[in-house]
C-alpha cells in the first residue's frame, strides 16, 4: 500500500489522492512516468517527482526510517505490509498508570522477549533491542506505552515509524480497549489470564515485589505476552481492511 500512497505529498489529501487513484495514476512509477498528472502543475509535478524517487529508493533500501514522520500518524498503516517482517509488537506493564515500568513485552511475530525490572530491563538492553526493528507497533501506545518509556528510559526508541492500532481500528469501527476489540474479533487470550485488566496487572506485581513468590510474575509476563502476540492478527486485520476501506479504484 506505501508505493500507492501519495498522502506524503505537499498539499495532498485524501481526495486529491482519490482523484488519482481513479485517473490510473495508482503507485508511484505511474506518477512519474506520466508527464501530466491530475491537479499538478509543471513545476509541482516535478517536486513530486523528486519526492517519490526519493521515497522509491529508501523503500528499496529497506529504510523505514525515511518514513519517519514522513507519513501523518493516521496513515503509518500504509507501511505494515512492507516492514511487518521486522516488526515489533511492544506492551508494557507498569507501577500504575503512567509510573514505573514493570514489565516490557516484544514479539517480532515468531518469538516473544520479555524485560523485566530488576532482572534484564535496563536502558542500554532496551535500546539495543528495539534497534533490531523497522517498525513499532501498540495498541494506545502514542498515548501511553510510547511516553512512558520516553520518560524511564530516554532515547531508546529508535526513529521508525509506530503504528498505534487503537486508532487503526478505530476507522473501521472498533472502538473501545484491547480485550473489548479481540473478543468483537474472537481473537482469544489463554483461560488463566482471560479475566485479568490493567489493575489486575498492577496487582500482580505489587504482590511479587512484597512476597517474593515467582507465580505472580509468571502471570504478569504471560498476561503482557497475550498482549503482544494478539497484536499480530489485529494488525493483520485492520491493514487488510484499511486497505479495502480507503484504496479505491473506480
Amino acid at each position: 500500500m506505501i508505493r500507492n500512497s501519495f498522502i506524503f505529498l505537499p498539499r495532498i489529501g485524501a481526495r486529491t489522492e482519490q482523484k488519482l487513484w481513479n485517473s490510473g495514476i495508482t503507485n508511484w512509477n505511474t506518477f512519474i512516468e506520466n508527464k501530466k498528472v491530475p491537479c499538478f502543475s509543471q513545476f509541482r509535478k516535478l517536486q513530486a517527482n523528486r519526492l517519490l524517487e526519493k521515497a522509491r529508493i529508501n523503500l528499496a533500501e529497506y529504510n523505514s526510517q525515511h518514513f519517519h514522520k514522513l507519513l501523518p500518524n493516521s496513515e503509518t498503516w500504509r507501511l505494515y505490509d512492507h516492514f511487518k517482517d521486522d516488526a515489533c509488537f511492544l506492551d508494557i506493564e507498569t507501577t500504575g498508570y503512567y509510573g514505573d515500568i514493570t514489565v516490557i513485552g516484544l514479539y517480532n511475530g515468531y518469538d516473544t522477549k520479555t524485560m523485566v525490572k530488576g532482572k534484564n530491563l535496563n536502558i542500554h538492553a532496551l535500546k539495543q533491542e528495539l534497534q533490531k526493528y523497522k517498525l513499532i507497533l501498540t495498541f494506545n501506545g502514542s498515548s501511553f506505552d510510547l511516553p512512558v518509556i520516553n520518560k524511564y528510559y530516554p532515547n531508546t526508541i529508535p526513529n521508525i515509524p509506530h503504528i498505534d492500532l487503537r486508532h487503526a481500528c478505530a476507522r473501521l469501527g472498533l472502538t473501545g480497549g484491547l480485550k473489548k476489540v479481540e473478543k468483537t474479533l474472537n481473537i482469544c487470550r489463554a483461560k488463566e489470564v482471560s479475566d485479568i485488566g490493567g489493575e489486575q496487572a498492577v496487582y500482580l506485581w505489587q504482590m511479587y515485589k512484597s512476597t517474593g513468590k515467582q507465580n505472580y510474575l509468571d502471570l504478569l509476563v504471560q498476561y503482557n505476552e497475550e498482549d503482544i502476540i494478539n497484536l499480530k492478527p489485529l494488525a493483520d486485520y485492520a491493514y487488510k481492511n484499511l486497505k479495502e476501506k480507503f484504496y479505491k479504484i473506480k
